[in-house]
């Protein structure tokens, strides 16, 4: 283990199943073979050959000062916590606000203070979280390349010492990458969510709502569904130059292991860009259908299996196609109108321009 980088995290409290581990990944195997599983995969050594990670393996101070190259002089919004909080970034107490706060630093003097703290027995917490290098790191992309995903998708830097992420998921495809110190990832499915007590949706740590269960000590009197969540658990422990590829939606939750870490990761989602957002459109979903009537809730739920995720098929087949309107095919025009039309329709509800007479 390189000097400086020891480990500080004690492991999540879960037997979980270890994540598929493929070496010497290519273009053509992750294209047509861990793509369309959508399973997570850990690619051991997937990029070790990056500078970045090669310096990492010296000493902690190496990995800083090869970041340091490239800084922007710009600065970034940073995450801080007090030593109470033990690296663990979550909720107060009554769920009125968050254990942390937030200010721009530049990278360079978050290097430093990390450094500084990895003596420290209970050091405060510092994390530069999804930072996009391109702007504020320019160059390192250049020199540090993942060679399966096209140039557009821009990596981001996250750099802290020992740290928890709470369980969370992302509406984007993810390949992490560890540059410096190890992280250990504990992934649960999509069909996991009923099993993992999801937090408020207004108020969340960082955009996507978050479990409610620490992983380090589940509490399963106050969430006893989390034991079923518990037996289908993933979990993925990599070293500097290792990757994982994380599908649409899968939930994870993350420790950095030691007391300097470094990952670059790149989110892309492949759907169309100009589809409306099913975040938005579950949330109206919610106001328009949550509170009707059961016998009602149960007949749109029908509408809904139908319509939207046609599980009897193609609804409109039998249509000819010039009288299948929004149930057919969209052209971007037609989506455009489609927006307009139910953007107008929630103004009126909500009160923000009259009704025509």
């Amino acid at each position: 283990m390189p000097d400086g980088l020891q480990p500080t995290a004690a492991p999540v409290a879960l037997d979980a199943t270890p994540v598929r581990t493929l070496e010497h990944v290519t273009l053509e195997q992750f294209r047509d073979d861990i793509l369309p599983k959508s399973q997570p995969v850990l690619m051991k050594g997937f990029v070790s050959h990056w500078p970045a990670v090669q310096a990492s393996t010296h000493a902690a101070e190496a990995a800083a000062a090869y970041l340091k190259r490239f800084e922007s002089g710009h600065p970034v919004e940073t995450i801080y916590g007090s030593p109470e909080i033990a690296g663990k970034y979550f909720y107060n107490e009554d769920l009125s606000g968050l254990n942390f706060e937030r200010h721009p630093a530049l990278i360079s003097a978050s290097l430093d203070r990390i450094l500084t703290s990895m003596n420290d027995t209970r050091p405060a917490s510092t994390y530069i979280q999804s930072v996009p290098t391109p702007a504020n790191l320019p160059g390192f992309a250049e020199e540090n390349v993942i060679g399966v995903l096209p140039p557009v998708i821009e990596p981001r830097i996250w750099i802290g010492n020992a740290l928890t992420v709470q369980t969370h998921f992302d509406l984007s495809d993810n390949i992490a990458c560890v540059v410096a110190g190890r992280r250990r990832f504990t992934l649960f499915s999509p069909e996991q969510t009923p099993n993992l007590y999801v937090g408020p949706f207004e108020l969340t740590l960082a955009g996507p709502p978050v479990s409610m269960v620490r992983l380090e000590e589940p509490d399963y009197e106050t969430y006893p569904r989390f034991r079923e969540a518990a037996r289908h658990a993933q979990i993925a422990e990599l070293e500097p130059g290792d990757a994982l590829y994380i599908p649409y939606f899968w939930w994870h939750h993350v420790q950095s292991l030691e007391r300097f870490n470094v990952l670059v990761n790149y989110w892309w989602n492949d759907a169309r860009r100009d589809l409306a957002t099913p975040f938005d459109a579950m949330l109206h979903a919610i106001l328009a259908l949550r509170d009707l009537p059961d016998s009602q809730r149960e007949a749109w739920e029908m509408m809904f299996n139908h319509y939207v995720f046609q599980k009897n098929g193609d609804p409109v087949a039998h249509l000819p196609e010039p009288t299948r309107g929004a149930l057919g095919a969209h052209t971007p025009q037609m989506r455009q109108q489609l927006k307009a039309t139910l953007a107008n329709n929630l103004a009126h509800q909500a009160g923000l321009i009259p009704r025509r007479k």
